[in-house]
């Protein structure tokens, strides 16, 4: 158990953790024209910040959130069938290299490189899922 616990999969399941928080803070900074007594309000109100940096960290943050659950579940499964290291070690730091990449290439609006950067993160989930099921 200790050599899964080790493994740059679960490692980076840990660093993934990290990137999720520090995106959902980051959002939720950017949202300040949206005034304290609505931020800490039950928000029955539906209102957008005009922050495009705000816009950009959302939808940041929801594109990490479409793919994170599959991240989890082949770390998960490559854990529990031993089947850690070689390609899905490699597939694990890709994804998660891409998606730090990611959310600052959309916070900063660079358009066509952000979408090779996503496309890479999917290039290492399919790394991993290979490994799984070869």
């Amino acid at each position: 158990m200790e050599a899964v616990a080790a493994s740059t999969e679960v490692q980076v399941l840990g660093w993934s953790a990290a990137l999720l928080l520090i995106q959902v803070i980051a959002q939720a900074s950017a949202i300040g024209d949206l005034g304290p007594k609505y931020l800490f309000s039950a928000r029955d109100e539906a209102r957008v910040s005009k922050s495009v940096l705000a816009g950009r960290l959302l939808r940041a943050l929801h594109n990490l959130l479409e793919t994170y659950p599959a991240f989890i579940a082949l770390v998960l499964a490559l854990a529990l069938t031993g089947k850690t290291g070689g390609i899905a070690a490699t597939g694990a730091v890709l994804w998660i290299a891409a998606r730090v990449l990611y959310v600052v290439l959309y916070a900063t609006a660079v358009p066509v490189l952000r979408t090779i950067v996503w496309i890479a993160s999917i290039v290492g989930l399919v790394m991993m899922l290979v490994r799984l099921i070869a």
